[in-house]
């Protein structure tokens, strides 16, 4: 380095010998004061008194302090962070990483039609198990017919390609029943297919596919990137509300219980997964709209006015 700098570095270094030079400059003032000296107690403190000594050094440490506090911080946050539980510790989490990768929060209220004209807009309406997500969805496609589900693969229709598929593992989900496959293919294509086969006088109306997805789905279409995701979810405000209607689907059989199990225990591990679904749901950052699903005529109204976002025309009014 220059002679500067190598001045400026052993000027600075004399900071970790100031408070030796301070207590020599008490001592030999001590000293020369005679009679009026302080000093009554011979042995480690016989040129200074305990109260200088002491003086010198808080002294000291409330000058090196705020450096002390500056370099643990990283630390102590770090800490602090993973000492916070559940949402709370992955929203700051995410935050924090966010901030780290240079993630421009602002563009999160961004319309949703980008420069990319080549994105297929999909409808993503999720939520937990006992929303009443279904039930809005197909009154959104029964009312609404610029809206149309997935065309889903049959594997009694169609099952060279279904076992191929499978065996890739290239299904975003397989039914329970096992016969019906969703495929990329499915969410990406269904939209423009549909529309092209009711084409009326050669002028082909708009279609956008909307998937009905449980939060394990909602996580696979995520990472779509020729997707453009218009996220809507589905909850309630009480998990109280959630247990009664659990409670209602196992009592008239659509939840199945395992023999294995009782329907106490079925219950609770459902009601376990619906508190990780709405975590998800919280700090995922997919959803742009929230529907608590109390009045169903009051949430179809609401799907309806989130929905008209995957148009470019209601996109445009959006308030910046």
């Amino acid at each position: 380095g220059s002679e500067d700098a190598k001045l400026g570095s052993n000027v600075s270094n004399l900071r970790f010998v100031l408070p030796a030079l301070v207590l020599v400059g008490v001592a030999v003032a001590n000293m020369l004061s005679g009679d009026a000296s302080p000093v009554s107690t011979p042995g480690m403190f016989s040129t200074v008194t305990p109260e200088q000594f002491g003086a010198a050094m808080i002294g000291f440490l409330t000058y090196r302090l705020p450096l002390f506090v500056s370099q643990l911080t990283p630390v102590i946050s770090e800490s602090a962070t993973d000492m916070i539980p559940g949402s709370a510790a992955m929203a700051v989490r995410l935050a924090a990483d966010a901030k780290n990768r240079g993630v421009d929060v602002s563009a999160l209220d961004a319309s949703p039609f980008g420069e990319d004209d080549n994105l297929v807009t999909v409808l993503l309406v999720s939520g937990p198990e006992g929303t009443g997500k279904s039930t809005l969805v197909n009154r959104l496609v029964n009312e609404d017919p610029r809206f149309v589900k997935p065309v889903l693969l049959d594997r009694l229709t169609d099952g060279v390609k279904f076992e191929r598929l499978e065996q890739r593992g290239e299904f975003l989900e397989i039914d329970e029943s096992g016969r019906f496959g969703l495929s990329k293919e499915g969410v990406l294509e269904s939209a423009a297919k549909i529309a092209s086969e009711s084409d009326v006088e050669g002028e082909t109306s708009r279609k956008v596919v909307v998937v009905d997805a449980d939060v394990g789905l909602a996580k696979r279409l995520v990472n779509l990137s020729e997707a453009r995701l218009v996220g809507v979810w589905i909850g309630l405000d009480d998990l109280d509300k959630f247990e009664s209607r659990l409670k209602a689907k196992i009592a008239s059989g659509a939840v199945p219980i395992p023999e294995d199990e009782t329907e106490e225990s079925v219950l609770r591990a459902k009601v376990r997964q619906v508190v990780k679904d709405i975590e998800y749901g919280v700090v995922s950052g997919v959803f742009e709209f929230t529907i608590l699903n109390e009045d169903i005529d009051e949430s179809v109204r609401q799907l309806k006015e989130a929905a008209s976002y995957c148009f470019p025309a209601a996109a445009s009014t959006i308030s910046p």
